[in-house]
């Protein structure tokens, strides 16, 4: 799990985001840039990881069996998505259709919040009323201007699936929907002032991403009740994906005229936001990037928690990818001139290795102490938010390298999900290849 006129992020991330000046968020799942305080149940004990199919099938041969509507947004998902299809077509089960219309249904909410061309007086009540339309058979918008228009277009396609799943799931879809669709309209005219408002819109846009799916993994029965209960953890997971987008696309939103830095942060080093791009103010650009980088670490030891509660090898590796892909953004942008010069990517065999290594949570611990040994040889001595950024990495290190938090998972690695890996890093090898821009590298998502 985009962005309000914004940035979203769907895998947890796996929606991009995109922030504007004026102001609405995009999902994670979406695309944009991209909770949890309900009380805690009784889990039931962790079952075994279990055997599966050759992911080939998996991936592939289970279309034999689906309804036309349902295959059409299978079709809207590789269309809409150049990184999120793989990995949801990875899942277990059933938990599969309802991650997929999932995604459809907020990457729909998402492009009418992104279309500049609806004006506010019809905008707002979409995008209030959008979960609405989930249960209206006929309704479709034929307005927008997107690129994704598609899915408004032909959204009862989208719809009738949605309400061919199981209650449990379509609860979670709409309940998640409205909420999100409330949250970006609150943002379509206001700009992130604090660093409060910053987690608030990234929430909006990622982190009910976030727990919308931590609770579609603990209704499919394949995860524990607490993993859909632990509303905090999850929004972590999408703010963590989310701030790191934001962080990173500094530039091309600029360009773009949009603004998702928080005043809070920036204003302590500059007048305006876009003189943080001027050479003469790289010391205060600097300055400003590692504390945001600081802020976005803060939420890697929930990360860390989140991940050693999976049990489901499929669910694992759809949240683990999106999240050792982020740290490794973010170790890239720290402290690194070229985030207000050009474009930080990881290098796309960076990106390969560790979409295969990241299958269990020992190797997801030594990844995310890698990086944040990287980022620490980085600190200078003269940094404000030094003090703040070492005692973040001295926690993440801690909860990285302890062994209390290892899952059984790290012992029961199935040769069959080595493949899926394998697999996995191949179809993502042709995603970065078919969309990468400048020579080097690909972003944390694929895009």
């Amino acid at each position: 799990m985009a962005g309000v006129g914004g940035k979203s992020a769907v895998s947890f991330s796996v929606l991009k985001r995109s922030f504007s000046l004026r102001g609405s968020p995009r999902s994670v799942l979406t695309g944009g840039r991209r909770s949890a305080q309900e009380g805690r149940l009784v889990a039931r004990p962790p079952h075994p990881l279990r055997a599966h199919r050759h992911p080939a099938y998996v991936c592939f041969s289970y279309q034999d069996s689906m309804s036309e509507t349902l295959r059409t947004c299978y079709v809207y998902l590789n269309q809409t998505s150049r990184s999120f299809a793989a990995v949801i077509q990875a899942l277990d089960g059933e938990l599969r259709h309802a991650v997929c219309i999932f995604y459809l249904v907020l990457r729909a909410l998402d492009t009418v919040e992104d279309d500049m061309t609806i004006p506010l007086e019809k905008k707002v009540p979409l995008l209030h009323d959008f979960h609405t339309f989930l249960y209206q058979p006929e309704w479709c918008f034929t307005e927008s201007r997107e690129k994704d228009r598609r899915v408004l277009e032909d959204f009862p396609t989208i719809s009738v699936e949605f309400r061919n799943l199981g209650q449990e799931y379509r609860d979670v879809i709409s309940d998640i929907c409205h909420r999100m669709g409330v949250g970006m309209a609150e943002f379509l005219e206001k700009k992130v002032a604090s660093m409060k408002e910053w987690d608030k819109y990234c929430h909006y846009v990622a982190g009910l991403v976030g727990i919308g799916l931590s609770r579609l993994f603990s209704a499919s029965q394949l995860e524990d009740v607490e993993v859909g209960r632990d509303t905090e953890l999850a929004n972590s997971m999408g703010l963590f994906l989310q701030k790191t987008n934001i962080i990173r696309d500094y530039l091309e939103d600029q360009q773009q005229g949009r603004a998702f830095w928080p005043q809070e942060a920036w204003s302590q080093f500059a007048s305006r936001l876009e003189d943080l791009a001027q050479p003469q103010h790289l010391s205060s650009a600097l300055s400003c990037l590692n504390l945001l980088v600081t802020d976005a670490l803060r939420h890697v030891p929930d990360v860390i928690a989140y991940l050693s509660r999976l049990r489901n090898q499929s669910v694992f590796n759809f949240c683990a990818i999106p999240q050792v892909m982020a740290i490794a953004t973010l170790s890239a942008c720290y402290n690194n001139p070229q985030v207000f010069q050009g474009v930080v990517k990881i290098r796309k065999g960076q990106a390969v290795t560790l979409m295969m290594q990241a299958t269990n949570m020992g190797a997801v611990q030594s990844i995310i102490a890698q990086y944040s040994q990287e980022i620490l040889q980085k600190v200078s001595v003269t940094d404000p938010s030094r003090e703040k950024t070492l005692c973040i990495l001295n926690l993440i290190c801690e909860k990285s390298l302890s062994g209390a938090a290892l899952s059984s998972r790290a012992h029961h690695i199935s040769p069959v999900y080595v493949s899926a890996a394998m697999l996995l890093a191949a179809l993502s090898w042709q995603y970065l290849n078919a969309t990468a821009g400048p020579p080097g590298g690909a972003d944390m998502q694929g895009h």
